[in-house]
């Protein structure tokens, strides 16, 4: 499974292969063997590298603070397709416009808008189905709907216009 993790404001990819408490992670250009178990109020047991480290993890809000070796680093964790969906939105373009792009291939399930619409920052405007997750491709920035160039059902592939804002 891929995620990126965003420690200090800095996005790093993750990817994590096994299961059963014996995982291989890939770290940026990393690569470890990571033994884990989990305990009773979000301590983890770690043997990385044959050293053994003990932290404590608590979720708030989606953002994990991890406690490990006397420190405490907020780390949010998102899946790969989850991520580039927020941070980039499927914007593209500049000026005062706004076009809206496939970020991923996908399958068109939803179209929340119809031209001549408004919208505000956050609003839905397409959902895409990608690797059996819904993914809401929202506006950034307030705006009226010019185009609407999917329809539910359709397939699109990444850079593939879907919604143009004026």
């Amino acid at each position: 499974m891929k995620y990126v993790a965003t420690l200090g404001g800095t996005p790093t990819a993750v990817e994590v292969i096994g299961g059963g408490g014996h995982y291989r992670l890939t770290v940026g250009d990393e690569i470890w063997e990571v033994d884990a178990r989990l305990f009773p109020d979000g301590i983890v047991s770690l043997l990385v590298g044959g050293v053994s480290h003990v932290a404590t993890v608590v979720d708030r809000d989606g953002t994990c603070l991890v406690r490990v070796a006397g420190e405490t680093h907020e780390i949010r964790v998102e899946e790969q397709t989850r991520w580039i969906i927020r941070t980039r939105g499927g914007a593209g373009g500049a000026g005062h416009g706004q076009t809206l792009i496939a970020p991923l291939p996908g399958k068109i399930t939803h179209v929340a808008v119809r031209p001549g619409e408004p919208v505000q920052p956050g609003d839905t405007l397409v959902v895409i189905e990608a690797m059996k997750m819904e993914n809401e491709v929202k506006a950034a920035a307030a705006g009226t709907v010019a185009e609407v160039r999917v329809q539910t059902g359709q397939a699109v592939n990444p850079g593939d216009v879907l919604v143009v804002l004026e």
